[in-house]
């Protein structure tokens, strides 16, 4: 049987608590056909790290301060898609599943996972394979798409730390009845009874 991968598997690692990016770093490495080449510990790192090292496979955390890894994973399709991402997550939320896969992650698992399944999805989504923790993806069919539209996802994540909705109107370019529209309309599809509810709520379930 030929070797059809002869080099380590390339793989980016964004995390950032630094003792669990040192322990998956450290796991990963001791893998024979696999290197950690390049570690981040934020979201807005991940683009320039994946495009100065081109590794085979990013491995992104969804929770990063300075950008989501969703909205990463989003780009790197676009401007480097021979890397496959693989979201780990310490939050298995359906909506965040459904946010990945559009995004165009080739895999979602949750890191409470044994390291042999981590390094076995990383040689998975190389091989072409999309990998996804069984549990989450039957919880992500009975749960439904996410009835928010992304204006009300804006909205939502904007009124977060007490913003007026003068607060969001400004950083959204928005008017100040259009954005108490998307807010009503938000509290209705969560089932809330206000705006902080319902971002509670669309956060549990990973639609914002």
């Amino acid at each position: 049987m030929t070797d059809t991968h002869p080099r380590p598997i390339r793989v980016l690692l964004a995390e950032d608590q630094g003792m669990m990016r040192g322990a998956l770093s450290l796991l990963l490495g001791m893998e024979e056909d696999i290197e950690v080449v390049a570690q981040v510990p934020a979201g807005d790192e991940i683009v320039g790290a994946v495009l100065a090292h081109r590794p085979d496979v990013a491995l992104l955390d969804i929770e990063l301060p300075g950008r989501s890894g969703l909205d990463a994973a989003a780009e790197l399709r676009e401007r480097a898609p021979g890397c496959r991402v693989l979201i780990l997550t310490t939050f298995g939320r359906p909506g965040y599943l459904r946010r990945a896969l559009e995004a165009g992650a080739a895999g979602f698992l949750v890191k409470d996972g044994p390291v042999e399944e981590l390094a076995g999805a990383v040689r998975r989504v190389l091989a072409g394979e999309t990998v996804v923790d069984p549990a989450l993806a039957a919880a992500a069919l009975s749960a439904g798409p996410n009835p928010l539209t992304p204006r009300e996802c804006d909205v939502l994540r904007a009124s977060a730390d007490g913003a007026t909705v003068a607060d969001i109107a400004g950083s959204l370019h928005l008017s100040e009845s259009t954005v108490r529209n998307y807010l009503s309309a938000a509290i209705g599809k969560t089932a809330t009874r206000n705006r902080t509810e319902a971002l509670r709520e669309a956060r549990r379930q990973g639609w914002v």
